[in-house]
C-alpha cells in the first residue's frame, strides 16, 4: 500500500493526470492491509480531485473499512453510493 500511495504522489508532484483507476489501485492496495484510515483519505483526495468514486473504489474502501472493524465508516460508505 505504502509503494501504491508513493506512485499517486509521484504522479502528482509531475503532474501526471490520475484517474479513478489510478486510486482504485491505491484504495485496492489499502485493502489488502487493512489500512482503512489510509483508504478512506484516498477516496477523500479523489472527490477532491473531481474523480466519481465507483463500486470497485466502494468496494475496495468497505472492504477496507472491515478488516479494521470500522463498522460506522462502512455504514457511511453505503449512504454515499
Amino acid at each position: 500500500w505504502e509503494h501504491a500511495f508513493a506512485l499517486v504522489r509521484e504522479m502528482a508532484d509531475v503532474r501526471i493526470e490520475r484517474s479513478t483507476t489510478t486510486y482504485n489501485a491505491a484504495v485496492s492496495a489499502c485493502a489488502n492491509d487493512g489500512k482503512w484510515l489510509h483508504a478512506l483519505r484516498a477516496c477523500r483526495e479523489m472527490v477532491e480531485n473531481h474523480l466519481e468514486m465507483n463500486a470497485v473504489t466502494y468496494n475496495s474502501a468497505v472492504s477496507a473499512c472491515e478488516k479494521g472493524g470500522q463498522w460506522i465508516q462502512i455504514l457511511q460508505l453505503f449512504r454515499e453510493m
